[in-house]
């Protein structure tokens, strides 16, 4: 079941295009030329905007592509549930419309490793590369422990009192007061809202927005007043396990030719170092690199860093000559 299109009057136009992916539209951003094109997917809460200090840089050595999955920014809102397996589905019909010619090399973040390793299993004659950057890893979300079920609760609760007050309209103050960096402020609205039912620690669902740039932050504050953005999260969130499940049962064979490197925040702890590393080395050309001064959030703690690492494996594609 298709959810109902979202009021777009609100949002400036979108930079890129929008695509039908079979009766909803996903928008979808390239620029730069040349081969292999770079295919950005972001964190949970996070969207084609979230790469904005990246896909510059990425630009100027080869054509990068962004897009907003279903429900997110200027895309329609989507099928429910909002799965990594229905999510690669969706990217690989919207690039595939969309003409990013062949083989890709995929960047993902977070849960967007989720959905970048679906996509690359599925289709491995498309894909000449895989750069994932804190992936998700599915054997934490399969069975989860009290914390991350805790996790899970805490994460739909947001989106449900993110829903509500989209509706009510309380959601353009929050969203002004976040993407300004007025947390304090912002949460106590949340609050509000919420009858006291989040706490501070919630805001480690959404990224540190106040690190990109104000047009860029005025843009993120249109997806925060829409309902369809808080459903498609809180659905996301609610079918993590299933996406864990869907990841895990297509018995992943990575290519040893296909370049894998795997980004980690230099300060991570023990738990996401190991599985990181043994991630990176499932591929003959794995390789672990380890960002200083980092938060989970590395492509607004150090887009230098994704810029150059993807910039190395574009290099390394195009001397292998399989771009």
């Amino acid at each position: 079941m298709v959810q109902q299109r979202s009021p777009a009057r609100r949002f400036p136009a979108a930079p890129g295009r929008l695509i039908d992916v079979g009766g909803y539209s996903l928008h979808l951003h390239c620029q730069g030329h040349d081969t292999p094109a770079v295919v950005f997917d972001a964190a949970l809460g996070a969207s084609s905007l979230s790469w904005s200090l990246v896909v510059p840089g990425v630009a100027a050595i080869t054509r990068a592509c962004v897009y907003d999955r279903a429900g997110f920014a200027w895309s329609d809102a989507g099928p429910l549930p909002r799965t990594a397996s229905r999510i690669a589905d969706e990217l690989y019909a919207l690039l595939r419309r969309g003409s990013v010619p062949t083989p890709w090399l995929l960047v993902g973040h977070s849960y967007g490793g989720l959905v970048m390793r679906l996509l690359a299993i599925r289709h491995p004659g498309d894909v000449a590369g895989l750069v994932l950057i804190e992936p998700a890893h599915p054997e934490d979300w399969m069975q989860p422990s009290d914390a991350r079920r805790s996790q899970i609760a805490r994460g739909a609760r947001l989106c449900q009192y993110g829903a509500r007050a989209a509706r009510l309209g309380v959601g353009n103050a929050v969203a002004a007061l976040a993407s300004v960096g007025a947390i304090g402020a912002a949460w106590s609205i949340v609050r509000i809202v919420s009858r006291g039912g989040l706490g501070r620690g919630d805001e480690n669902i959404i990224a540190p927005v106040w690190k990109l740039p104000v047009e860029t932050r005025r843009l993120l504050r249109y997806m925060w007043t829409q309902p369809k953005f808080f459903e498609a999260l809180g659905s996301q969130i609610e079918s993590i396990s299933e996406s864990a499940r869907q990841l895990a049962s297509e018995h992943e064979q990575l290519d040893g030719n296909v370049p894998l490197v795997v980004v980690t925040g230099a300060q991570a702890g023990e738990e996401r170092m190991r599985a990181d590393a043994a991630l990176a080395h499932r591929s003959g050309r794995g390789r672990h690199v380890l960002v200083d001064n980092t938060g989970h959030w590395i492509p607004l703690d150090a887009p230098d860093a994704v810029v150059k690492v993807v910039g190395d494996v574009v290099r390394e594609i195009r001397t292998s000559g399989s771009a």
